[in-house]
């Protein structure tokens, strides 16, 4: 067996065991399994040094770019994940926005269904968020 080779099997298990006891998401194993795949081609007949090392970069940086790209959760668009309970500071009219006292902050809201009239100091859901605007449903609407 080449040297290499050898040196690149044991930096490969070296790799996948620090991700073991240092979790890095990933990266320190797809090194270790890029540092496999270059062991493989060592034994197989590439025996340039300065190219296994090449080759083990690259191997190493487009695993780690999918990995990222695959094994991360997505982002979600709105961080209100359940509605929450809110009250109107101003009269919401039909198709227009208003203002809610959500979480102790004033919020401009717009009623979710553009038919109804929100009176103030009305309890209601926050049910979803565009930007910087809350999208609200009235407290009886959601309960009858």
């Amino acid at each position: 067996m080449p040297i290499f080779t050898l040196i690149w099997l044991v930096a490969g298990i070296i790799l996948c065991l620090m991700e073991l006891l240092l979790p890095t998401a990933f990266v320190e194993f797809m090194m270790g399994v890029s540092a496999f795949v270059v062991a493989l081609l060592s034994y197989l007949g590439l025996s340039s040094l300065w190219l296994q090392v090449v080759l083990w970069l690259l191997l190493s940086t487009v695993l780690v770019v999918f990995s990222r790209r695959f094994l991360q959760p997505s982002a979600r668009k709105s961080k209100i994940t359940d509605a929450v309970m809110g009250e109107t500071l101003t009269e919401i009219l039909p198709g227009q926005p208003g203002r809610v006292l959500y979480e102790g902050n004033s919020w401009r809201a717009r009623c979710d269904d553009e038919k109804l009239t929100l009176a103030s100091g009305q309890r209601v859901y926050v049910v979803s968020r565009e930007g910087t605007t809350l999208i609200v449903m009235p407290e009886n609407v959601l309960h009858s």
